[in-house]
């Protein structure tokens, strides 16, 4: 069995360090994916895929990546239910990056 996916995307909004409980660092970060086909009003839709940073990968990516900034991840697809504040349950869908590559900066293309 095969659970590996790779994206590339840009970034929805700057990602922000955190730290757990027991020390560990962590990054959420959201790509804005558009889709390689049109649609029926002939123009493509994008995708928002949620994906988790941890450790090494979540520091660099905070320190050198920013809003619009264009990514690749590496990584895997996982599930795992929450519990939401009224006690409803949630099931999340998300990517652990294993790798991220810089691939552009939307900031240093602005003062070329």
């Amino acid at each position: 069995m095969l659970n590996q996916t790779v994206l590339v995307g840009r970034l929805v909004k700057d990602p922000e360090l955190r730290e757990t409980d027991n020390g560990r660092k962590v990054t959420n970060i959201t790509l804005a994916v558009p889709r390689s086909y049109k649609n029926l009003s002939g123009e493509y839709d994008t995708d928002f895929i949620s994906c988790v940073l941890w450790k090494g990968v979540a520091e660099s990516t905070v320190e050198y990546c920013r809003r619009g900034d264009l990514v690749g991840v590496k990584g895997r697809i996982q599930s795992r239910n929450i519990e939401l504040e009224d006690e409803t349950k949630k099931q999340v869908v998300e990517v652990v990056a294993e790798k991220i590559t810089f691939l552009s900066s939307k900031h240093a293309e602005e003062t070329e």
